[in-house]
């Protein structure tokens, strides 16, 4: 069984290492603080033997080089990484990444940036889906398109909806007051952000999350329901994540 070891870093990030006890192999998700990694893997026993990147911006690759050269890591990511630093391995939609003999399938979830990939571990149902989407929410779109980001977004719909999701940052109690806003007679969604409030109250992290749960709840990928369609003037799932998307952006 994978372990998942989760910590926060900067100011609102969320590392992790995911571990194979059988082959000793332990993977870094994205490298927002370099520093903390090498430090929690340390305490955890465990050598960093690879980097997985889910996109190239600083948060979540800028440690990629310091912990390369304290490990001798392999550093796999997306092209785009390579404003970053090249990584090792370019990977892309439908490649495969492995950590013992768990395998994890990449997929393409751009939008938020042209190359952002997410891996879906699906022997673990649990996927790391970075920036993409977000507990109650969804990256702030700063190099796609809507229809690129609503196409990447449908990819995580498809997801066995048992999957947990891994996102990078602790922005749930913010996306929640959006949401609410956004869809404000969805009785499940009220319940999920009390919860949220009291977890936040208790400092306790909101992430991972359910994908069954967000199907429900999160507006960005509920874009085509019609009940948000018609609220948000939105003729296509495209244009209504689209409106919710500037609506957010200006909230």
């Amino acid at each position: 069984m994978l372990q998942i070891h989760q910590f926060p870093c900067l100011s609102d990030n969320y590392g992790y290492l995911v571990h194979d006890p059988a082959s000793g192999e332990t993977t870094c998700i994205d490298t927002p603080d370099a520093k903390e990694y090498l430090k929690q893997a340390d305490a955890k026993g465990w050598t960093i033997t690879h980097i997985w990147n889910t996109h190239w911006h600083p948060d979540h690759a800028g440690g990629n080089e310091e912990i390369k050269a304290a490990t001798g890591c392999t550093v796999i990511g997306p092209a785009e990484v390579e404003k970053i630093a090249k990584p090792d391995v370019i990977i892309k939609h439908s490649d495969t990444v492995s950590l013992g003999e768990f395998t994890g399938d990449v997929i393409d979830v751009s939008g938020h940036t042209n190359g952002h990939i997410a891996i879906h571990i699906a022997e673990a149902g649990i996927a790391f889906v970075g920036d993409a989407v977000f507990a109650l929410g969804c990256g702030r779109m700063f190099e796609g398109t809507p229809e690129q980001f609503w196409a990447s977004l449908e990819r995580i719909k498809a997801l066995p909806p048992e999957t947990t999701l891994y996102c990078a940052h602790e922005y749930t109690q913010a996306n929640a007051k959006f949401a609410l806003h956004a869809d404000p007679e969805n009785t499940a969604l009220a319940d999920y952000a009390a919860e949220i409030d009291r977890k936040r109250a208790e400092n306790t992290p909101t992430v991972p999350m359910g994908l069954a749960r967000e199907l429900d709840t999160n507006p960005f990928l509920r874009a085509d329901n019609p009940a948000l369609m018609a609220k948000w003037g939105g003729d296509t799932p495209e244009a209504t994540f689209a409106a919710l998307r500037a609506g957010k952006d200006n909230f």
